[in-house]
């Protein structure tokens, strides 16, 4: 009979890969920054980033208010702002930059190089617009 090892915890590997992963513009820092600032610090941990199956467009990306870590979320802290993303979503996100643009349709996250590391172009869930 083989016996089975000890199950080795790999979150705090996982965490400390956050920076390498997901990247915020300045733009997008200070605007999510303000954002959180405006909401009640009680109730709102950070931001959730999250990838979602659907339609005819294929995979789709968001961001929500966090109200609290999950156990396999990974959260980017950059001074003041915490992002929170789920292993499932960073494994279609890796390598993605966020960015905030005032476009002719107004104000807007983008989503940039989405789904690279599975060779995807990704649209906006909100507005269906290809992002880049």
């Amino acid at each position: 009979m083989s016996q089975i090892g000890p199950v080795q915890d790999v979150r705090p590997l996982f965490n400390r890969l956050t920076c390498d992963q997901i990247k915020l513009t300045p733009a997008a820092h200070e605007q999510l920054k303000s954002l959180l600032e405006a909401e009640d610090e009680a109730e709102v941990a950070g931001l959730r980033v999250f990838v979602a199956g659907g339609g005819c467009a294929g995979m789709t990306y968001g961001m929500t208010f966090a109200t609290e870590r999950y156990e396999h979320d990974l959260v980017l802290e950059q001074d003041g702002v915490k992002v929170y993303v789920d292993a499932v979503a960073l494994s279609f996100l890796e390598g993605v930059e966020i960015d905030f643009q005032e476009l002719a349709t107004g104000p807007s996250f983008v989503f940039r190089n989405v789904f690279q590391a599975i060779g995807g172009g990704g649209t906006c869930a909100g507005c269906g617009h290809a992002q880049h």
